[in-house]
């Protein structure tokens, strides 16, 4: 063990000097020495390991349930970089053991990408599991979303405690039958009047091809799910019965403000996050949080509803999604886009007027290859304002989609450090929006950073 964390933190250390990040480098080189070093260090856990996973939310809401959980008094180790892979995982462990391998915690709080998270139960079996949504994502790397959906359904049939999923997800929510017989399932869900907000995935398909919503499989698993009743837990491996059935509801939202239902009774608190779709993450950590709390003793962790909706009042933005960078007086607002629904969900949260905008798209592993998504998002609400600066590997891409669309675009620049930093000193003072995918938006942290001070967050500079 002395060897295996000498080692890694040797190469997280000659990783961060040449500049190459660090983030998951080591994890890659202790995987290799040592392949039991995961299992082994998380299995000390006296409350065991919280896996997060979904196409959407993944970081937010793990750093939502890690910060609640935290918060509530428990120790909890997590992996905040947003590197998702079982390396991941394993080089934010090595910065946290001692030389021993003691790791100083009660309980892990692990955000998994839904391929290695199949890789991950396979080391380690989650006591609880979070799982948020399935929609079209990195089509070459998943394939089709009911595959998407199959990878999911491993964690849910490998949690040994809890698991809890979105009602309104027809395809998370239909997991339920996955569940093991001894294993509880809880739910999260949405007020009707906010649905319009949240599409399933077969609804925005049938909404941009025009076509009827898609029936059949869908529409079936999509009732069952609307029949999800709200009480406290719903028997294991089955879908409830009522249809108002779930742990915490999201009622309402507005201008960083919410109403979560929980046993009943309306909770209404002031939030630090930016976008109606973190507000509903964060109705999917307090049902994890909750279901946490129902097996830890009352000495060990706060559970009271004040003591959770205060926690969730102090949640910040995780890097990236939706974090604000201050820039010769400008609030510089980074957005993290991946796929139709998640671009969707920006542009209707934070609007362009009185805004600078840009979008950065590159097309590298981490990104996804295939880049036809961006043909499925709506961007006529940048037509009025207009996109100032369009940057990365595909920059000429987002050019001509916009065209398309009608929106003007002033700048396409695939210099992208010239780009970033051209677009953030321009116009001091006025708020600018920067929608990139996920190696754009850390490449343009690395810009900021030589301009303005920005937080490591542990991706490097």
């Amino acid at each position: 063990m002395f060897a295996t964390v000498a080692i890694g933190r040797c190469v997280r250390h000659l990783a961060r000097l040449t500049h190459h990040g660090g983030s998951a480098l080591p994890g890659k080189v202790v995987e290799r020495i040592d392949p039991g070093f995961l299992a082994r260090t998380l299995s000390q856990l006296p409350y065991g390991v919280v896996l997060v996973s979904g196409t959407n939310g993944k970081t937010t809401t793990t750093r939502m349930v890690a910060s609640m959980l935290s918060d509530l008094g428990l120790r909890v180790f997590t992996n905040p970089t947003g590197s998702n892979f079982t390396r991941g995982v394993v080089s934010a462990l090595l910065t946290e053991v001692s030389l021993t391998g003691k790791l100083n915690a009660d309980i892990a709080v692990l955000e998994l990408d839904e391929a290695y998270a199949v890789h991950f139960v396979k080391q380690v079996k989650p006591r609880y599991s979070l799982l948020l949504n399935v929609m079209r994502d990195q089509l070459d790397r998943f394939g089709e979303i009911d595959n998407t959906a199959r990878l999911l359904g491993h964690v849910a049939e490998a949690t040994t405690g809890t698991v809890v999923l979105n009602r309104e997800d027809p395809r998370i929510a239909a997991l339920a039958g996955k569940v093991p017989h001894d294993t509880a399932v809880r739910y999260f869900g949405l007020a009707k009047a906010l649905k319009h907000y949240f599409p399933t995935d077969d609804e925005m398909n049938a909404e941009l091809t025009g076509a009827a919503k898609i029936a059949g499989h869908a529409e079936t698993a999509a009732t069952a799910a609307g029949n999800a009743g709200d009480a406290e837990q719903a028997q294991p491996g089955q879908m409830p019965a009522n249809e108002h059935c779930a742990d915490v509801t999201l009622v309402e939202v507005r201008d960083h403000a919410a109403t979560f239902l929980m046993d009943g009774h309306n909770h209404d608190t002031a939030v630090k996050l930016e976008g109606v779709y973190n507000l509903y993450n964060a109705a999917a950590a307090l049902a994890l949080v909750r279901a946490v709390a129902a097996d830890v003793p009352q000495t060990a962790m706060r559970s009271d509803a004040d003591a959770l909706i205060k926690a969730v009042s102090g949640v910040t933005p995780a890097f990236g999604r939706g974090e604000v960078i201050e820039v010769n007086g400008s609030p510089v607002e980074l957005l993290l886009v991946k796929n139709p629904m998640g671009f969707r969900l920006s542009l209707a949260s934070f609007a362009p007027e009185r805004c600078d905008t840009m979008i950065a798209i590159n097309d590298e592993y981490a990104d996804g290859r295939d880049m036809s998504w961006l043909w499925d998002v709506d961007f006529t609400s940048l037509r009025t304002a207009g996109v100032a600066m369009v940057s990365g590997v595909r920059a000429w891409d987002m050019a001509l989609r916009l065209g398309y669309e009608e929106v003007p675009v002033a700048k396409v620049d695939t210099d992208f450090e010239h780009a970033v930093t051209e677009f953030v000193t321009a116009n001091p003072g006025k708020p600018k929006h920067m929608y990139c995918t996920y190696t754009a938006m850390l490449k343009a942290r690395a810009v900021l950073g030589h301009i303005t001070e920005v937080s490591d967050a542990g991706v490097g500079r």
